[in-house]
């Protein structure tokens, strides 16, 4: 049994507030429209869902799945069950460290992403000048904000010049 299976009944209790400080500085930086598609990889139990516009949750634990009220898909980062382009935001919130691949993942939500990409990364995490490094060369870094525990970037795809 995974680690956030065993946890799974507690979750929100342990990380609720936390999660709830680094949406509200997501939702704060960005501008979302009621129209707007927001893919949330690694959405766990949904709080960090809490957009007004369409919004789905992609995560691989069933247990943390089964209390997210939101619209949500069981699946892998490293393999997303969407179309290129579908969505105007890809969010990851503090969950880029606990992908298999995440140079596959980070490729995948490339892919599945429009223009903007929001990734919130654990500081202590010893995969995080990894990650740092594999957004850097995936995306244009327009901005990231220190959060208690987590730096958040703000990316958006490079443009293509023909």
């Amino acid at each position: 049994m995974d680690y956030y299976s065993q946890i799974s009944k507690s979750y929100n209790e342990l990380h609720r507030e936390e999660q709830l400080n680094k949406l509200s500085i997501i939702k704060g930086s960005i501008k979302t429209a009621r129209d707007s598609r927001i893919l949330d990889v690694g959405c766990g139990t949904g709080i960090s869902s809490g957009f007004d516009c369409f919004v789905v949750g992609v995560d691989p634990s069933i247990k943390l799945l089964n209390q997210n009220k939101r619209l949500k898909v069981n699946s892998r980062a490293e393999n997303l069950p969407f179309r290129d382009r579908t969505f105007d935001f890809v969010i990851s919130v503090t969950s880029i460290h606990n992908f298999n691949d995440i140079g596959k993942a980070i490729g995948e939500m490339k892919r599945v992403g429009k223009k903007d990409f929001i990734f919130s990364i654990l500081k202590k995490s010893g995969k995080f000048n990894d990650i740092k490094k594999i957004i850097g060369k995936n995306f244009r870094i327009r901005n990231v904000i220190e959060e208690e525990k987590d730096l958040i970037f703000f990316c958006e795809k490079h443009k293509v010049y023909i």
